[in-house]
């Protein structure tokens, strides 16, 4: 017999007690946890229109479960409990996502009022007057923002550790990292407490933490979700946001419900044939997909990883894809300076601007590595800007070219399984260029599609011998999510991770 809408929440609720007391079996409970377990972020607002459970009702269970596991893991960077409270208070919500809990990533997206902070000392106590044309059209889509996700200083490392809150730590594995930028949203959704939330990506932010914590992520093209109305582009046109998630369907359903144009915008990617939901379950149809093992500038592959890449090129080629071996080729050093150009010559702007308004003193407050980035970018001149952006759009024009003869590139996410926390943290025990090439050692697979604009997505087709996620990372053309979320539909019926839930000892 199904359980009462009364005892499923009070089988939350117990279980997540449990969770506070015992967390070493804090994932491996069933009963009434099954509500969060079980379903996804469209299934949990299905439940809400079924009325087996009120939006209240899935929010204390999920601030419970939250409040319960965040002291293992550390991903809550701020709590908006009140304000959710009162959300749900004022009524019935509308919307493909009425009632579903949702965490935003506490780095460039706001709540007016609320502290917004980016995982650093120097924004501490920063509250923005204005949100984010994000927030609105997440919660026009019915969900109930109950927090903000943990993030490094300015999202500029792959990992998610910083002075502020502390190192968010990998429900696989509490010693690994969650990946970054985006690592506390994936710590949370890997972890059990929501199925999906907001994350960003300016290099790999979102694929990163999704190959680190085996989730889904997708990185949209450029311009297709809002990023204003503060800005309408960050580093450049680099950083994008969307979502992390365990299901793709919830991935496509969140893209429709945030994509387009937003007021002031320089530019928007193009409109989809459709809605993004209706491409999952779709056929691909017979894909010509480039893969590509060794990262673009060389380097070592962990030989987990590599084999991994292989088997999803095999599955691929038993799906009735066309495989073959091939990689653009690019000028990586031009690359490489171009980003740090963008990226160092942006980050100090806003440090200096802030510290002009506030008086606070950067050299006192930022970590390391920030700080560099600071220095670096007070070196670079307009028209370094000028070449950067230039070298960016030649990347453009050569991935377009390669691509004219292939509709998707396969890799791996990353070089390696989840590394130890420590070693590419922005406080770490190296100098800046060794710390530059222990984070490109990692991830050489993920900025290209910034460089670009194009979507990419991090799918959990692969384990370690030792139980840690593997992501195989996809690239598109330009404006062709459609086309990624039909294969990764058929990637998800074909190899399903949904159940592969971290037990943590």
């Amino acid at each position: 017999m199904a359980a009462t809408r009364r005892e499923v929440i009070a089988g939350v609720t117990a279980g997540a007690a449990a969770l506070a007391a015992a967390p070493a079996r804090a994932l491996a409970l069933r009963g009434g946890a099954d509500l969060l377990d079980n379903h996804d972020a469209l299934g949990l607002a299905e439940l809400v229109r079924k009325r087996r459970i009120s939006p209240a009702e899935l929010l204390e269970a999920t601030i419970a479960r939250a409040e319960a596991l965040n002291p293992r893991f550390n991903f809550m960077a701020q709590r908006h409990y009140e304000r959710a409270r009162s959300a749900v208070a004022a009524g019935p919500a509308s919307g493909p996502f009425a009632g579903v809990p949702w965490l935003l990533k506490d780095l460039n997206t706001h709540i007016a009022g609320e502290l917004s902070e980016g995982g650093s000392r120097f924004y501490k106590g920063y509250r923005p007057a204005v949100s984010s044309e994000l927030v609105r059209r997440i919660e026009a889509a019915g969900f109930v923002i109950f927090g903000k996700s943990t993030s490094p200083e300015f999202g500029l490392t792959p990992t998610t550790e910083n002075r502020l809150t502390g190192d968010t730590r990998n429900p696989w594995n509490p010693a690994r990292t969650t990946g970054g930028s985006s690592g506390g949203a994936a710590a949370a959704v890997a972890s059990g407490v929501l199925p999906a939330a907001h994350a960003t990506d300016g290099g790999g932010s979102i694929r990163i933490p999704a190959s680190c914590c085996g989730l889904f992520g997708l990185k949209p093209s450029r311009g297709r979700v809002p990023s204003g109305p503060g800005r309408t582009e960050g580093w450049g046109g680099l950083s994008v946001h969307h979502a992390v998630t365990r299901s793709v369907r919830d991935s496509a359903a969140i893209l429709d419900a945030t994509w387009g144009v937003e007021p002031g915008a320089r530019y928007g990617a193009p409109s989809p044939d459709g809605t993004f939901l209706s491409q999952v379950g779709k056929t691909p149809g017979r894909l010509r997909i480039a893969v590509m093992v060794q990262p673009f500038a060389g380097g070592p592959v962990d030989p987990e990883v590599a084999e991994a890449a292989r088997a999803a090129a095999r599955l691929c080629e038993s799906l009735g894809h066309h495989i073959e071996e091939a990689a653009p080729k690019f000028d990586m050093a031009a690359l490489g300076f171009a980003s740090f150009a963008i990226i160092g010559a942006s980050v100090a702007a806003d440090v200096a601007d802030r510290a002009k308004a506030t008086g606070i003193d950067p050299a006192q407050t930022l970590e390391p590595i920030s700080l560099g980035f600071v220095e670096y970018g007070k070196r670079f001149t307009a028209m370094d800007y000028v070449r950067a952006n230039n070298a960016f759009q030649q990347a453009a024009t050569t991935m377009a070219q390669f691509m004219a003869n292939f509709d998707v590139i396969l890799t791996p996410t990353l070089a390696a399984p989840p590394i130890p926390l420590g070693e590419v943290n922005l406080t770490p025990d190296c100098d800046f260029e060794t710390w530059g090439k222990r984070t490109a050692a990692f991830s050489p697979y993920t900025q290209i599609a910034n460089f670009t604009g194009q979507p990419g997505m991090s799918v959990p087709l692969a384990m370690t011998g030792d139980g840690l996620p593997i992501g195989i990372q996809f690239l598109a053309r330009y404006g062709e999510e459609a086309l990624l979320f039909r294969l990764a539909g058929q990637l998800e019926q074909a190899s399903p991770w949904a159940a592969r839930r971290p037990v943590p000892g």
